[in-house]
């Protein structure tokens, strides 16, 4: 079966890296974690007091800085400047901050470079918020998932939980609520649906469920 790249888009919380991580699993394809990059990125500013406004100074932080994925049999390792960082990075501190450093023209530009160099050969799976309409415009499958705000807050809720890291369901929704509305609404390369994309809604659909869809499409296209 040729190898072919996929793209998955939608807003926080719709299960894109988790759904994104067993499809690259299940196909043997490299799964890039575009959210991580940021993530790591912003870890970086918080952690060097750059402020998370300030384009010019945050790309010249990345350009100063390594930020490294490594895929094992646990999932995707994310390191800045060598030091793993792979919890570090999920903390609420990083969650609020990420889509307005994500909404720099500069900072979207450079990461888009390097993910594209990523999946230049094909055999990728990319989730993220722009990966079919700006990073992997000619990807052969993209799809777009979504969630209602309830069932992504739950789900973040359960996670975190499950992490033994405090949670609170309303605030969670509140926050949820704001990162739509930065992400649909900046400047540069917003959240939106590729034209192209097929949308699947997971509020009522399982993992598996999810992951066997793409998988059929893939087939169809591959």
């Amino acid at each position: 079966m040729k190898k072919i790249n996929i793209a998955i888009d939608g807003p926080a919380g719709a299960g894109k890296s988790t759904v994104a991580k067993i499809v690259a699993d299940r196909l043997t394809y490299l799964y890039i974690d575009t959210g991580a990059m940021y993530r790591a990125l912003t870890y970086l500013a918080i952690s060097s007091g750059v402020n998370p406004e300030d384009g010019v100074k945050l790309k010249e932080l990345l350009d100063a800085s390594s930020i490294q994925l490594e895929v094992t049999e646990k999932g995707t390792d994310v390191y800045v400047n060598n030091k793993i960082v792979t919890e570090d990075i999920r903390s609420s501190e990083v969650t609020n901050l990420v889509s307005i450093i994500a909404s720099h023209r500069e900072i979207r530009e450079t990461m888009v470079q390097l993910q594209q160099g990523m999946a230049e050969q094909g055999g990728a799976v990319m989730d993220g918020r722009d990966i079919g309409t700006h990073v992997l415009p000619d990807a052969e499958v993209k799809i777009f998932l979504t969630a209602s705000v309830e069932e992504r807050a739950r789900r973040r809720h359960e996670e975190n939980l499950a992490k033994g890291r405090e949670s609170d369901l309303y605030i969670l929704q509140q926050e949820i609520q704001r990162r739509d509305e930065l992400d649909m609404n900046r400047e540069v390369a917003p959240l939106e649906k590729a034209k192209d994309a097929i949308e699947v809604n997971t509020t009522s659909i399982s993992i598996d469920g999810v992951v066997e869809r793409i998988l059929e499409i893939v087939k169809e296209r591959a």
